[in-house]
This record gives C-alpha cells, structure tokens and sequence, in this order.
C-alpha cells in the first residue's frame, strides 16, 4: 500500500488542538451527537480522520458576504 493511500488519524488530543477546543468538548459532541464529527474507535482510544476533520471545517466556513441573520 502506498504512503499517499494510508488517511492520518488524530487523537483526540491533537484534534482538539487543532480545532483550537478542549478534549473534553470534543468528548461532549460525540456523546451528544451535538456535531457530526465523525470519530474512528481503536479499542478504548477516539482517532479522528483528518479528512472528516477537513469536511467538518468546511461545512462550518460561513461566507462573509453572507446577509446575517437578524438583519
């Protein structure tokens, strides 16, 4: 298998780094379904695949030409 065919997976650690929130944030979404961020189990441990991380980025991007809501 290919280097470039192998997805990286984060911890949960380095994921909540990444999106700038607290371990225990990304534990409450998963719990609570708050966000669709999916998450890959390792036996106890919680791997993020940095594509959903990408998608889950991408489907939160707001448009700043948008008209805000309220206005």
């Amino acid at each position: 298998m290919d280097k470039h065919e192998i997805e990286q997976l984060l911890s949960r650690q380095e994921t909540a780094k990444f999106l700038g929130v607290t371990e225990g944030t990304l534990a409450v979404w998963a719990c609570t379904k708050r966000y669709d961020l999916k998450y890959v189990k390792v036996g106890r441990l919680v791997k993020y695949r940095y594509s959903d991380i990408e998608r889950f980025l991408e489907q939160r991007t707001q448009n700043s030409n948008s008209p805000s809501i309220g206005k």
